[in-house]
């Protein structure tokens, strides 16, 4: 160590200024010194952080977690919905393209009703027994019984007023039934898409009616199915 010049304090008197060598290589002779002779290093020189500014680091760190946290829950809360809504998407273009499928079907059935009524009257005269038209009109009742066209009254059958027309009024009307069939009555699916003409008259004595109305196909459409 050595020792500077004295310095002068505000009472007049002088104080004695020490200086501390910290070099670790002595200058005279050139060798290293003892750690306890170089006096602390700047590692020992640096201050130890203080407790408080390390729990406000903590405490940053935990907000910054639960900010990450509540930003990760939002987004899952919104992918889920987006899921939600792309499934009623789906769901609803599935119906409307049904709904269009089975109204473009039923479209075209209405405009081969006639065809039907013209072969059913083939029939009774007799004209479907055999022959190249019988063939014809085997193929075009099965192909529209495959898309779901199914006939509906008979003779005997228990009168319907949402599914029967009446044309003719015959008996005291206070069980009806079915007497004759003018046109025949067509479902699609669960849908009545025409309902049959048809004349109203008591039952024979001793006779129940021939079922609830739809349960059978009419006669002249199963007779073609067959």
């Amino acid at each position: 160590m050595t020792t500077g010049p004295d310095q002068t304090n505000g009472s007049g008197e002088q104080e004695p200024v020490t200086v501390t060598d910290r070099r670790r290589i002595d200058p005279e002779t050139g060798e290293v010194r003892d750690e306890s002779a170089a006096g602390p290093g700047p590692a020992e020189a640096e201050p130890v952080a203080d407790e408080k500014d390390k729990a406000s680091a903590d405490g940053a760190e935990q907000a910054e977690s639960g900010e990450s946290d509540a930003r990760i829950a939002e987004l899952l809360a919104d992918l889920q919905r987006e899921r939600a809504q792309f499934a009623n998407f789906r769901r609803r273009a599935d119906e409307e393209k049904q709904g269009s499928i089975a109204y473009g079907k039923q479209i075209l059935i209405d405009k081969l009703l006639p065809i039907l009524d013209d072969l059913d009257r083939a029939r009774e005269h007799g004209d479907l027994e055999s022959g190249p038209l019988k063939m014809f009109a085997d193929k075009l009742v099965a192909v529209l019984t495959a898309e779901g066209l199914a006939p509906f009254a008979a003779p005997g059958e228990e009168f319907n007023p949402e599914l029967h027309e009446a044309v003719q009024h015959d008996g005291t009307g206070e069980h009806p039934v079915i007497g004759q069939v003018y046109r025949c009555g067509y479902r699609l699916g669960e849908k009545v898409i025409r309902t049959a003409m048809v004349t109203v008259t008591d039952p024979e004595p001793g006779a129940a009616p021939a079922g609830g109305a739809g349960d059978q196909p009419g006669a002249d459409a199963q007779a073609g199915a067959e």
